[in-house]
């Protein structure tokens, strides 16, 4: 028993070839770790590189929409001022076409010219005699006027001696008959008369607005013996009533009284009045029948409603308005269009005759040549 312990193995000592063994996985973890880090760190310096790409992308197309807004505004204004001046050489085209129609036109009128008679005068005198009558009777509604330029045209159309102005001379006859069975509208003195109207409108005072004032009413009209006959009685009764009537006035209530107007309502009728007036000279001017009618209509109403018929001045204003409110300021116009459409088929003929003989004459002579 003793001798076997003694036979045993001795112990091995391992901790050193241990602790040999484990320094290469020391060195890789370390050197895994360092390249962990360095890998971390281009990975943050990758991305700072690329956030700066991405602003400078960003910096580089905010710049790039800011030259292609400044390139489109010029772009726009180099458009609009191309525009504007093919609009301004359109025009000037326009113009110098239009200028050269014209020259064109005095061109043939002044060969023309060279080539008219006395008789072609006197009708184009005349032509123009019958637009001057047309115009005054249908825009000016002048029927001594329209009269006056008819006449003249006959006269001319007469020294003319052209065969072919019988049709046109007929019926100018008919139309100066025609304007002779119009009775013409004095235009002018109806609105001088008007006029003197408004004056007179302006002269009113307020007295003549009063309505409430009308003559007493006598109680012994009908009793007093008017011969001073009649006994003791009788006349005593009438100087009794002689010195009631001294002491109280009775008047009428039969009829509505009027107000009296302030001084301000005053003002406000002659100035509607006055308006009235104007309106009625407006229409005489424009030949509206209607509205001189309606306002003629409306100014005798508010003279009678208003005022005092009793006072000279108003009777003398209502008398002038009841004559002014019969005229007629648009009376019914003929047609006078029908000489001047004859004159100018006959000057349309006259022409084209001319026209045919240049023609033939120049052929005659190019024969003969």
């Amino acid at each position: 028993m003793t001798d076997e312990p003694k036979n045993l193995p001795a112990p091995v000592q391992q901790t050193a070839t241990d602790t040999r063994r484990l320094w290469p996985v020391w060195l890789v973890a370390a050197l895994a770790l360092l390249l962990a880090i360095a890998l971390a760190a281009w990975n943050w310096q990758q991305w700072q590189t690329h956030k700066a790409t991405l602003q400078t992308i960003a910096d580089l197309q905010a710049d790039t929409a800011q030259l292609e807004d400044l390139y489109g505004d010029r772009g726009n204004q180099q458009s609009n001022r191309l525009q504007a001046l093919e609009n301004r050489l359109a025009e000037q085209r326009e113009l110098i076409a239009t200028q050269q129609r014209q020259i064109d036109h005095n061109a043939r009128e002044l060969l023309e010219a060279g080539n008219r008679t006395r008789t072609d005068w006197l009708l184009a005198e005349a032509e123009y005699l019958l637009r001057i009558a047309n115009q005054r009777l249908l825009i000016e509604k002048d029927i001594r006027g329209a009269l006056s330029a008819l006449q003249s045209a006959d006269e001319v159309l007469a020294e003319s001696d052209d065969v072919g102005v019988y049709a046109v001379r007929q019926q100018l006859a008919r139309e100066i008959q025609a304007l002779k069975g119009i009775e013409g509208v004095d235009r002018t003195g109806l609105y001088l008369k008007l006029e003197a109207a408004i004056g007179s409108v302006h002269d009113l005072t307020d007295q003549a607005l009063i309505h409430d004032r009308a003559p007493p009413l006598s109680l012994a009209d009908s009793e007093t013996d008017p011969a001073g006959d009649g006994n003791m009685f009788t006349r005593g009764w009438n100087r009794f009533l002689d010195t009631l009537k001294q002491v109280v006035v009775v008047r009428r209530m039969d009829e509505p009284v009027k107000p009296l107007l302030s001084p301000d309502q005053s003002a406000w009728a002659r100035l509607n009045l006055q308006l009235m007036l104007e309106e009625a000279e407006l229409a005489v001017l424009r030949g509206n029948q209607a509205l001189y009618e309606r306002a003629l209509t409306k100014a005798r109403n508010t003279v009678n409603n208003w005022y005092d018929n009793t006072a000279p001045a108003i009777r003398g204003l209502s008398q002038t308005l009841s004559e002014l409110a019969d005229r007629n300021v648009d009376p019914e116009l003929p047609d006078i269009s029908k000489s001047l459409e004859l004159l100018k088929e006959r000057l349309a003929g006259r022409t084209a005759n001319t026209g045919s003989n240049d023609g033939n004459g120049e052929s005659n002579g190019g024969d003969q040549s």
